[in-house]
This record gives structure tokens, C-alpha cells and sequence, in this order.
């Protein structure tokens, strides 16, 4: 019979994998089989691997302070925990031992 071609329709729904308590734990393959020798895990509840982000307006505000262990960086650069944030610059400015500090502490 051999593999459909690429791109073509199999199931004609979206790329969804199953859900569960019992998955916490398991070794689990590509297509979210268990590879554990647990045997099969029945779940009736399925969740879409690709979804769309919230709207900006639909998160939750950021509210506790992230310290990144620089004095300087930390009085004039407010960042929240849970944000993102750009370190840019030439090489050899630190660049990394800032990003090293902030994860440190």
C-alpha cells in the first residue's frame, strides 16, 4: 500500500494530541504513544498542537519584579518577571553576563 504522499489529507482534522492525568510520567513517542512498556492510555479528552496565541488583552498583567542582579540594570530598566526582553550590543560588551546574572538570580 505504501505512505501517503506528502502533503495529502489523511483524517481531515486538525494535528490534536490526547490529554490525561495518566500522561503525567509516561515516555511517550512522536504521535503521543507510550513507549514505556505501561501499555495503552485511554483518554477521551484531545487538545490541538497548533493553537492561536491570546490577544494582548486576554493575559494576565505582569506584576512582580525580575532582579537581575545588576544594580545599574535594575534601577534604570524595570523588568517583570514573566516578560521579555532584548540584550543587544557590540561583542565583548556583556551581553552574556547579563543574561547569565538574570538567570542566576
Amino acid at each position: 500500500m505504501g505512505d501517503p504522499p506528502q502533503g495529502s489529507s489523511v483524517t481531515g482534522r486538525i494535528a490534536q494530541i490526547p490529554v490525561s492525568e495518566v500522561y503525567l510520567g509516561c515516555v511517550v513517542n512522536a504521535l503521543a504513544k507510550p513507549i514505556d512498556g505501561r501499555g495503552e492510555i485511554s483518554t477521551s479528552e484531545f487538545r490541538l498542537i497548533e493553537s492561536a496565541a491570546l490577544g494582548i488583552n486576554s493575559r494576565r498583567f505582569v506584576y512582580e519584579p525580575l532582579q537581575t542582579g545588576l544594580i545599574a540594570i535594575d534601577s534604570m530598566i524595570p523588568i517583570r518577571r514573566g516578560q521579555r526582553e532584548l540584550i543587544i550590543g557590540d561583542r565583548q560588551t556583556g551581553k552574556t553576563t547579563v543574561a547569565t546574572y538574570t538567570i542566576l538570580n
